[in-house]
């Protein structure tokens, strides 16, 4: 089942066409990967499934129902998790203070899911430190657990290696396959780490100048010669 269908969406920047005609599909319980090099739209269209940019033309829907005139809050009510490139956590108020902004449409008597400190351990032993204080993956972690909070229906994840040491790398991977492999989620992860990507990909896109240059299955990201499409 496709949990996010995009069709032919545009998008534009003033007079430039940064979107053209983009197509793809996030099923439930897979990792769909979106490549590209710097600067092909790949944040852009994060941007706009979330609805922080507006779409020209075309259609975006979760779960079967449109959501291409939803709001970000309603984007975020109707079931989406969002990671941004960068974290963006905050820096001032307390791990604790930040996973509860993740349930902030919710009753302020809700609990944090018990289930984050199972995926990310660090966090519970930190719950009073402030955001700013944790390192760079540390960081990482807390935005993804923020974005797990309410329990979304697709998680999408930008650039989560960016900055990252390898063996929280390895943990944020293993925590996507696991999500992922429950099935009750879709998952859609942009990334410029080529070896990342293709361990986690169930199926893959490949940008290029603002438009999809090629798909398929992650399991044929070598024979399709992916690799040497995204190489800078």
């Amino acid at each position: 089942m496709h949990m996010l269908n995009i069709k032919n969406i545009n998008q534009y920047y003033g007079g430039s066409h940064i979107l053209r005609d983009v197509s793809l599909q996030a099923t439930l319980g897979k990792v769909t990967v979106v490549l590209g090099r710097n600067g092909v739209g790949k944040t852009t269209l994060l941007k706009s499934l979330m609805g922080l940019v507006p779409i020209k033309t075309g259609s975006i829907a979760l779960d079967g129902k449109p959501i291409h005139n939803a709001t970000p809050y309603e984007r975020a009510r109707a079931g989406m998790g969002f990671v941004p490139q960068g974290r963006e956590i905050f820096g001032r108020l307390t791990v604790e203070e930040n996973l509860r902004m993740g349930l902030a449409y919710k009753s302020a008597s809700t609990p944090i899911p018990a289930e984050l400190f199972e995926l990310f351990p660090v966090l519970k032993q930190m719950l009073n430190r402030r955001g700013g204080d944790l390192s760079g993956g540390q960081q990482q972690q807390l935005a993804i657990a923020r974005a797990l909070a309410a329990k979304p229906k697709l998680l999408i994840l930008d650039e989560p290696t960016e900055g990252i040491q390898p063996s929280i790398i390895k943990d944020i991977g293993r925590v996507i396959r696991m999500l992922a492999d429950r099935g009750d989620m879709a998952i859609v992860l942009v990334e410029q780490y080529y070896d990342f990507a293709q361990e986690l990909a169930d199926d893959y896109v490949v940008m290029e100048r603002g438009a999809v240059l090629a798909h398929g299955k992650g399991k044929n990201m070598e024979v399709d010669g992916v690799r040497q499409l995204v190489a800078i």
